[in-house]
């Protein structure tokens, strides 16, 4: 339902919105603790993925 709703100009206005709401110079520095942040996830997750199979 929301898929079928979501324009790029949907995705435009977002990154307008992020961009005035955290503003141009802690993009980069929130993009890179978000990306960390799901990499120790997803190792974690996999983790306790090899665990459980033992």
């Amino acid at each position: 339902m929301l898929r079928s709703g979501l324009e790029p100009w949907h995705l435009l206005i977002l990154a307008v919105i992020v961009i005035v709401v955290f503003g141009s110079k802690k993009l980069p520095d929130t993009a890179r603790a978000l990306g960390k942040s799901l990499r120790i996830l997803k190792s974690e997750a996999k983790a306790m993925k090899d665990e459980s199979a033992h």
